[in-house]
């Protein structure tokens, strides 16, 4: 079992109730496969650096959990297929990644954010 995180961008035309129900089905997909949801994110509607599908918005959604690594091919397959998906990207977590995401979740600040206040 594999630390990882992943970043989804959903189309920015879906209501409130169609993004937690995005969101909750694949942290379901985590589940089911031997994973765990770790932590969930939704940082929601952001500008894009380049338009994509002609939108310059998207619904942003950050998902850390532990998996299997035969689960990420699964899970970009399922990705790939989501028409509401413009683009994903997971991440492979190591022990300094993930004890930074339980530290800066915990509210404790780091020593750059120390040294700019």
């Amino acid at each position: 079992m594999s630390n990882y995180e992943l970043m989804v961008i959903f189309t920015p035309v879906l209501s409130e109730e169609e993004f937690k129900a995005a969101q909750n089905k694949y942290a379901a997909l985590v589940k089911e496969n031997g994973g765990e949801v770790l932590h969930t994110n939704p940082w929601g509607l952001k500008s894009l650096a380049y338009p994509i599908a002609k939108k310059t918005t998207g619904l942003y959604w950050v998902l850390e959990y532990t998996a299997p690594t035969s689960f990420n091919e699964k899970l970009k397959i399922q990705l790939l297929r989501d028409e509401s998906v413009m683009r994903h990207m997971y991440t492979v977590l190591d022990k300094y990644a993930v004890e930074y995401n339980t530290k800066k979740r915990g509210g404790v600040r780091s020593s750059t954010e120390k040294a700019e206040a």
